[in-house]
């Protein structure tokens, strides 16, 4: 926690005539930001959030009501189909013996987002972030509601690649908002807006 809060820091340092902040070698002091460019931001990273959620939602319950208990679908011939299985395990089937410390782990997560969101004045970071939390909240739901029980529930997966482990639209959410969030911390760009080099 201490250091998620080192990286998004606190925008309270006002700067003279409105500058814009100063490329440093050490993270640049981060300009007071207006408070409707911050609600911006906000509103944009639980958008982002809730679409990945209901998307991810409305895809599992088509899954367990048409697909389930029936024949893969062929979607592009032996390179992808879908097919519902349940994985009680992390993102890709891994760790199927730690369930109730993966719904721990994504409660945290969810938890520590909503906690750094008023911080937020990036939009790369606002949308990096809404992805990691629509995915966390969608695979979060499948812990808790589904069998076998509460923070026990197997997750529902079934984008099938060939050669690949199956997964489903909260795992692809999480790992793109992981890969924007690397990108980003490589360009420098930090989540209160400022940028530094290294």
């Amino acid at each position: 926690m201490a250091e998620a809060e080192r990286i998004i820091g606190t925008p309270d340092t006002p700067r003279a005539g409105g500058a814009e902040p100063e490329e440093s070698s050490d993270a640049a002091a981060p300009d007071e930001q207006p408070a409707g460019r911050g609600k911006r931001r906000i509103a944009v990273l639980f958008t982002v959030a809730l679409v990945a959620y209901l998307l991810d939602l409305s895809s599992k319950m088509l899954v367990v009501a048409k697909l389930e208990h029936h024949e893969p679908i062929e979607v592009v011939g032996d390179l992808l189909r879908f097919e519902a299985i349940r994985n009680a395990g992390a993102a890709f089937g891994i760790g199927e013996a730690f369930t109730v410390i993966f719904t721990a782990i994504a409660a945290c997560v969810i938890v520590v987002i909503a906690r750094l969101a008023r911080k937020l004045y990036s939009l790369p970071w606002a949308i990096a972030l809404g992805l990691l939390l629509g995915g966390a909240l969608g695979n979060l739901t499948d812990r808790i509601f589904r069998s076998p029980g509460v923070f026990k529930g197997a997750v529902v997966d079934f984008i099938a690649p060939a050669n690949f482990a199956v997964f489903n639209l909260a795992d692809s959410a999480i790992v793109c908002g992981g890969i924007l969030i690397v990108i980003l911390s490589f360009r420098g760009l930090d989540p209160d807006g400022t940028v530094h080099k290294d």
